[in-house]
């Protein structure tokens, strides 16, 4: 590539380019870190303004969290319209909510179209601003190499995004339970529980969808629900949840638009506390822009836990071999667990910057809309809790940002 100088460098006294090759490569655009939808938007959105950029994954394939990560039944949440990346929409004949393997498939033309060649199997391990220099210095290293190679841009964009790293707690007695313990980021199908009774610990959109395909497996699910949860179904008066809050949105303010939510709900799924789902005192509107906690939009979940072939439970006190003990005393048999708990950011690990990223959470200190910037041409992009609109809403952002630079050069 023409915005490449790749120089050969001597080994380092640095203790930890001992015993590796060093490449120094200068890019004359932004460097971007991470192939997902994020990354992708920023690269596509520099593109379209005429500038080049670099995108860096630490995996194999683009979106490896979509590829490698997820269940096998797993559909976009939100109506395509709402998840499209800048400047190339889904094609017609796709279903109103796209399957895991349709999106990909947008995704691959997406980075196609706009000829976005990420360098793949680069784990990034430190990036620094040299103030010296005016530059960001990122250094990555690969599995099957001992070549350590340090990229030089005047811009860095972070794309990792919210869901870097899989969540999984500490829970007492793991060890002592002796059946098999997984993340949903490695859960595929139910077909290998059938007839097995399995506990899903976590009641977001990702545990509830587990259990769901668990009962269509025929497995027998249970479901750790600690905190409270806004259950929604996932269309109302014949539109997408979603689309109509955001219709909504436009006329009324948002307590008003929680509180119709809120009464459909009531009146199409009854009262969720009854099985054992209490909801927050906050809308669920109110609650998402405070907390960044999404409802759960129900896809045929509810019935299942209303019919018995999913079991609400409390908290776990503790586990021992095949059994669980709650937090209300009863102890139950199970023979695998499923941890549906999340995903957090990995930025504080390799990025040394302390003024845009807490290093508590490792999402942005301002909050949205303005996380997407920060100093010393440093963005954010796909870390506002607003799933691919808000990373789209970024890219368009920093590519406007930045241009302004280019220009100027």
């Amino acid at each position: 590539m023409d915005y490449l100088r790749e120089v050969e460098g001597k080994r380092s006294h640095d203790p930890y380019f001992m015993n590796k090759m060093k490449r120094c490569v200068f890019v004359k655009g932004p460097v971007i870190v991470g192939a997902g939808p994020s990354g992708l938007a920023a690269a596509a959105c520099l593109k379209e303004k005429g500038i080049p950029s670099l995108v860096l994954e630490r995996s194999n394939c683009i979106a490896s969290l979509w590829q490698l990560k997820t269940y096998d039944r797993l559909r976009l949440h939100l109506p395509k319209q709402f998840c499209e990346l800048p400047l190339m929409s889904f094609p017609n004949d796709f279903p109103t909510y796209p399957t895991k393997q349709q999106f990909i498939k947008y995704l691959e033309h997406y980075a196609k179209t706009f000829d976005i060649r990420p360098v793949f199997n680069q784990s990034v391990v430190c990036a620094n601003y040299d103030r010296n220099l005016g530059l960001w210095r990122v250094k990555t290293e690969t599995k099957t190499t001992t070549t350590t190679t340090e990229y030089v841009s005047r811009w860095l964009i972070v794309a990792t995004g919210e869901n870097a790293e899989a969540v999984v707690p500490g829970i007492e007695g793991m060890e002592e339970f002796g059946g098999s313990i997984m993340h949903t980021s490695l859960y595929k199908s139910g077909e290998i529980f059938r007839g097995k009774k399995v506990l899903v610990v976590g009641c977001g959109n990702s545990g509830m969808e587990v259990c769901l395909d668990l009962c269509n497996h025929d497995a027998s699910p249970s479901l750790v629900v600690r905190d409270t949860v806004h259950v929604l179904p996932r269309e109302m008066l014949g539109k997408s949840t979603f689309g109509l809050s955001m219709w909504l949105l436009k006329w009324l303010p948002i307590r008003l638009v929680d509180r119709f939510l809120l009464i459909i709900s009531r009146l199409l799924l009854g009262d969720t506390a009854r099985l054992g789902l209490d909801r927050p005192e906050i809308g669920p509107l109110e609650l998402k822009n405070l907390s960044g906690k999404t409802p759960v939009l129900d896809v045929g979940t509810l019935a299942k836990i209303k019919s018995g072939d999913i079991k609400v439970c409390p908290g776990i006190r503790t586990l021992k071999h095949q059994k669980v003990e709650f937090e209300n005393g009863e102890t139950e048999n199970f023979d695998a667990i499923i941890l549906a708990t999340g995903y957090k950011s990995n930025v504080p690990s390799w990025l040394k910057e302390k003024e845009m990223f807490s290093e508590k959470d490792g999402l942005p200190k301002r909050p949205f809309p303005n996380g997407w910037k920060g100093e010393c041409g440093l963005y954010a992009v796909g870390f506002t809790k607003r799933g691919l609109l808000g990373a789209s809403m970024d890219a368009k952002k920093i590519a406007q940002d930045i241009h302004c630079f280019w220009l100027k050069i």
